[in-house]
């Protein structure tokens, strides 16, 4: 209760309660200059255990934050968790993504693209959403290329396994997963999965992939939105808890026309844990 307090306090108008009962918390953080042109929202949950015992289920939003920026982001404030075991880490947490957007903003890198990437935010665009939407599954595999040699033997298509889809309030969730050894195989599962006219109409198709690779004994990993921004880093995210490796998962998600907020990313994730359990 302190805490929280505190950091009201300390971020005044930046700080919200979502559920007080719930104690479900979001503060929006920007890089601090007068005309901010990083921002992101992080969005925590503090369990019965916290902060003794279990550390705050968050969630980081921002248009620009996907892939390695997201992956880089989550594993620095697992490391202040790790670091600061059973002691009050909000305010470290909100310091260190601060510090990251400040970084960024005095970087050379070019101002984030601020375009609406998800249908979570075009909250007046209603049913025409469907119908102005175009797939960009084209342009994932494109990016695949660059990581796969043309001058490989085609490898064999590993089997798809498919799990049961999921319906809230009409938008339709479902999970694919194939074994993959190599960035050819993802490619190929990928290509084999758009060619199904259900399957490529979909609004988003969100993927991650873990590959180990022995010889360097690293992990080839990586991860893709499609437009449901952050969705692909909590999915890889997930892998990397349940330490699975050598299997690319996507999940479709057919947008039904009715916002669902935070709770797309749970069924995101319980479509992905429940086709990687089967």
């Amino acid at each position: 209760i302190d805490e929280i307090e505190a950091l009201s306090s300390i971020y005044g108008d930046d700080w919200c309660v979502v559920d007080e009962d719930e104690k479900i918390y979001c503060i929006k953080i920007s890089d601090c200059l007068d005309q901010p042109k990083w921002t992101l929202c992080l969005q925590v949950i503090l369990p019965p255990g916290y902060p003794a015992a279990e550390p705050p289920i968050y969630q980081l939003n921002a248009p620009w934050l996907r892939g390695q920026d997201y992956t880089e982001l989550a594993n620095s404030l697992e490391e202040i968790y790790v670091q600061n075991l059973g002691e009050s880490i909000l305010y470290l947490w909100v310091e260190k993504i601060r510090e990251v957007l400040v970084e960024k903003a005095q970087s050379s890198e070019p101002e984030p693209d601020i375009k609406k990437t998800t249908e979570e935010v075009d909250e007046d665009d209603g049913d025409d959403f469907l119908l102005d939407y175009q797939p960009i599954q084209e342009d994932q595999i494109q990016m695949l290329n660059y990581m796969t040699s043309e001058s490989q033997e085609d490898e064999e298509l590993p089997p798809v396994h498919h799990g049961n889809p999921v319906t809230d309030r009409r938008s339709t969730f479902q999970a694919h997963l194939a074994p993959v050894v190599t960035t050819r195989q993802v490619k190929r599962v990928l290509e084999k999965l758009y060619e199904n006219k259900k399957i490529a109409s979909a609004t988003h198709n969100i993927y991650a992939y873990r590959i180990y690779c022995e010889d360097k004994q690293t992990f080839l990993q990586d991860c893709e939105d499609d437009g449901e921004t952050a969705a692909g880093g909590r999915l890889l995210h997930l892998m990397q808890i349940l330490n699975v490796h050598n299997v690319l998962v996507v999940v479709s998600r057919w947008y039904g026309g009715i916002l669902l907020g935070p709770d797309r990313f749970k069924h995101i994730n319980n479509c992905a844990r429940n086709v990687l359990v089967e």
